[in-house]
């Protein structure tokens, strides 16, 4: 197969279980800068912010750039975006002159993928598709996770079933860190609120019906009433629209999973 077989979960020993607990109990009833501002401060250097450029993140993007926090800012561009995300990364860059590395799929592995199956084999079945995310996104998410001790995250509990059953502060099995959602106890109306008060810059997606954004071809409008993230591979069933970045086993601490083509 073109993507890699799933990893062992990785046990925490008793530290690792003790330093999630005690970073649960120290960041709880904190705003979202004085999370970001508690992990710098514990983790120097070791902690990394990943933007897709949808509006979570672009308020996670404020508060980081506005504010000067340490924190190295990454993107995954797997070359599937729509053009306005691109645009909206181009205004972020001008907004904030802030570095925001860019990381890409490995050519070799797309040009396989599409020489065998085509460039749309992530309609055909939940195993293409995962295997299409694994290429363009877990993978360089992996290289783009590397020294990382802290990562944090857009993740909003309100987004999905999955997520509401979620931790604000996780152990991330499968890349052996820290996982932080400082905004994790937002409203979308109050993200929204958050984005306009400081002029931040935002997907024009988000005014057309998008409420979560991924690849062009994987994410449509949603309608009203329908979940967060029924716009995401909406030829699925609920249960399978998780790209393997953030999918959540629920035992223990919540370790993190991920979901991978075999």
């Amino acid at each position: 197969m073109l993507a890699a077989k799933i990893p062992s979960p990785f046990i925490m020993d008793s530290t690792l279980e003790a330093q999630v607990e005690d970073l649960r109990h120290d960041l709880a009833g904190l705003s979202a800068l004085e999370i970001i501002r508690a992990v710098t401060e514990r983790f120097p250097g070791r902690v990394s912010f990943s933007t897709s450029f949808g509006i979570e993140d672009q308020a996670l993007s404020h508060l980081i750039f506005a504010n000067e926090l340490p924190v190295r800012v990454f993107t995954l561009d797997t070359g599937r975006n729509f053009q306005e995300t691109y645009s909206t990364w181009n205004k972020t860059l001008l907004r904030y002159s802030q570095l925001i590395e860019a990381f890409a799929p490995i050519a070799a592995s797309v040009e396989e993928l599409v020489s065998k199956k085509g460039p749309n084999s992530f309609y055909e079945s939940v195993d293409n598709r995962k295997e299409c995310c694994y290429i363009r996104k877990v993978e360089p998410l992996a290289r783009a996770l590397a020294g990382t001790h802290i990562w944090l995250t857009g993740i909003r509990a309100e987004q999905s079933a999955n997520r509401q059953h979620m931790h604000p502060v996780e152990w991330d099995a499968g890349h052996q860190l820290i996982k932080v959602h400082p905004l994790f106890e937002w409203t979308w109306d109050g993200t929204v609120a958050f984005t306009q008060k400081y002029g931040v810059p935002t997907n024009p997606l988000h005014q057309q019906g998008f409420v979560s954004i991924g690849c062009a071809p994987c994410t449509r409008a949603i309608q009203p009433g329908e979940d967060f993230r029924a716009g995401r591979w909406w030829w699925e069933n609920a249960d399978a629209k998780e790209c393997g970045l953030h999918t959540t086993a629920h035992q223990g601490l919540d370790p993190v999973v991920e979901k991978l083509p075999n």
